[in-house]
């Protein structure tokens, strides 16, 4: 019998974001690219979301949003942890549209997960590497936020 998998939570990252600038219908959905302006990590590690990095996103005509996500986090002791964050959103039709024009939308009620990757030179990090994590995720107006849990 393999082992058991169960998760734990480690941290959120608060990522604020700016102006969405659309590619538009690429033949396979419409492409969306989100800049990532700054934010916050809270949790076992804490620190700062670089003002650098964004969400690329392709929008499939049933309204499934495929993410993928580049930018990096400097710890409060002064490392970077450079982050590659891929997933899927996914809610009622009306619900995303009403997310998409920056409209408040319960959480609960959008399927948005994540399967976070992190690179770093820090040895005190370096299990950030070494371990799966994914991730429970919220779109806000003006924010992601993302409880990120390693899985054991």
């Amino acid at each position: 019998m393999t082992p058991q998998l169960s998760t734990r939570y480690v941290f959120t990252i608060t990522a604020l974001i700016g102006e969405v600038t659309s590619a538009g219908e690429i033949g396979t959905g419409v492409r969306r690219i989100i800049p990532i302006i700054g934010g916050e990590v809270t949790g076992e590690i804490n620190g700062k979301v670089c003002p650098f990095g964004a969400d690329f996103q392709i929008i499939r005509p049933n309204e499934l949003i495929e993410l993928e996500a580049k930018y990096a986090f400097e710890t409060d002791d002064g490392a970077v942890i450079y982050v590659e964050n891929k997933g899927l959103r996914f809610g009622p039709t009306e619900l995303l549209q009403k997310l998409k024009r920056g409209e408040p939308v319960d959480p609960k009620l959008i399927y948005f997960r994540t399967v976070p990757r992190f690179e770093t030179g820090a040895e005190k990090y370096r299990w950030l590497m070494e371990n799966l994590f994914i991730a429970s995720a919220a779109r806000h107006a003006d924010r992601v936020v993302i409880d990120v849990h390693q899985v054991l």
